[in-house]
């Protein structure tokens, strides 16, 4: 499969290094300096747990041309960033499938008018990655926690979206085909605009909101307040086992919050948080849209979205 990881933060180049490593036939887009770093120095990853480093020298692009052809464009880039290049991606009708690749709460709306619908496909990584001593160190996530999950806008099982989830596989990230990534993303922006605002609550750094037990208890009141939106607006909460955050006590959905921020890896997992302020105020007005008329409060998530904008 030829593929396109546009973008070359951190989950892109592990992305792009993974699949090349496993065979696919991968280049990966970058800009400014990092285009140069790329290719001199190629991607060294970093395993968060084991330590282990890897060097994978990756094909580098300035741009996607018009005439450039792949079989799947896979768009790595914050939320915002993506006004400015769908456009880019309208203008190059040779690839056939651009799988969005990233937080969402306001639907595909957008790539749908600039793409049309039997281009589009969405997905959000199972894995999680910060910058460390000149390498991207990582973790990638269990098929229990959270897979790497991609879908059809019909929720179908194509052809096309299954060789994906095979690559992915093959490439070491446990993968899931879901019938509605649309449900799927905004439940997990209904559980992430909480957790990047109770770290900003308390502090900035995980290991302080492991210890804060008022900012683990906001977190769990926005989630339910989040969740309670979804359901408000008849928006399957996906996958249904997060449907247990709803009526699960709140004293011991706090204690497993505390066990879950005190693991090793969870300061990889949120690392990005800081650097993602501006997606962070953007998903919380999408999600501000979507409560707008359902008469749901919350004023839980309302003061940790206060926190993301300091």
């Amino acid at each position: 499969m030829r593929i396109l990881i546009y973008g070359a933060g951190n989950i892109g180049c592990l992305y792009a290094s993974r699949l090349a490593q496993a065979g696919q036939d991968v280049a990966i887009l970058a800009r400014g300096d990092r285009i140069s770093a790329l290719r001199d120095h190629g991607i060294t990853l970093e395993d968060g747990v084991s330590g282990e480093r890897t060097t994978t020298a990756i094909p580098v692009v300035d741009c996607l041309e018009p005439a450039d052809a792949y079989d799947l464009v896979l768009v790595v880039l914050p939320k915002p960033a993506l006004a400015e290049v769908l456009p880019i991606l309208a203008a190059n009708e040779h690839t056939p499938s651009v799988m969005f690749f990233g937080n969402n709460a306001a639907g595909p709306g957008l790539m749908v008018s600039a793409l049309g619908a039997d281009r589009v496909l969405l997905g959000f990584p199972g894995a999680a990655a910060i910058p460390h001593d000149g390498a991207i160190r990582y973790v990638i996530t269990s098929r229990q926690e959270q897979p790497t999950t991609i879908g059809e806008l019909d929720g179908k099982r194509s052809e096309r979206i299954a060789a994906i989830a095979s690559a992915f596989e093959r490439a070491g990230f446990p993968a899931d085909i879901c019938a509605n990534m649309d449900a799927w993303l905004k439940t997990h922006v209904a559980k992430i605009l909480p957790t990047g605002g109770a770290l900003f609550y308390a502090g900035g750094q995980v290991e302080q909101l492991a210890s804060n037990r008022e900012a683990l208890q906001l977190m769990v009141r926005a989630m339910r307040e989040g969740l309670e939106v979804l359901r408000a607006n008849n928006i399957p909460i996906t996958p249904s086992n997060h449907r247990v955050l709803l009526w699960l006590p709140e004293s011991l959905t706090v204690f497993l919050m505390k066990k879950m921020f005190a693991s090793k890896t969870m300061a990889i997992k949120v690392g990005h948080a800081q650097q993602a302020m501006d997606e962070w105020r953007l998903l919380g007005d999408e999600f501000r849209a979507l409560s707008a008329d359902t008469g749901v409060a919350m004023p839980a998530m309302e003061r940790l979205l206060a926190a993301n904008a300091q």
